[in-house]
């Protein structure tokens, strides 16, 4: 299989494995369509331009739905945003929120 600059590393990798379930047989694992997904949206893409190196895109476009419905991707996120605030001394989970007011102010006005 070609490799893509979009491609997860070993190590990023690694750490998002734990979120599917890898132990399952399939034709193509987590890794082909998460690199499928990656280089999808980096290149912007229609879904049926993926190139025939990933899985076909009907197949990719599944476990992205359903991955998506799951919440894996924003579990995925927020592992990676403590493991950052982590590396930076930081605690892992903020004690400071901020609001912008001017967001605030065009949410209230469009209502």
């Amino acid at each position: 299989m070609t490799t893509y600059p979009t491609d997860l590393s070993n190590n990023q990798w690694q750490t998002i494995s734990k979120n599917f379930d890898t132990e399952q047989k399939r034709k193509y694992d987590f890794r082909d369509f998460t690199n499928g997904i990656l280089y999808l949206i980096k290149i912007g893409c229609q879904w049926r331009m993926l190139p025939s190196d990933f899985a076909h895109w009907k197949i990719v476009y599944s476990y992205f739905s359903s991955c998506k419905k799951k919440g894996i991707g924003e579990d995925i996120h927020e592992s990676w945003i403590e493991k950052v605030r982590v590396l930076h001394d930081k605690n892992e989970e903020p004690t400071v929120g901020i609001i912008d007011a001017q967001s605030v102010k065009n949410t209230l006005a469009s209502s």
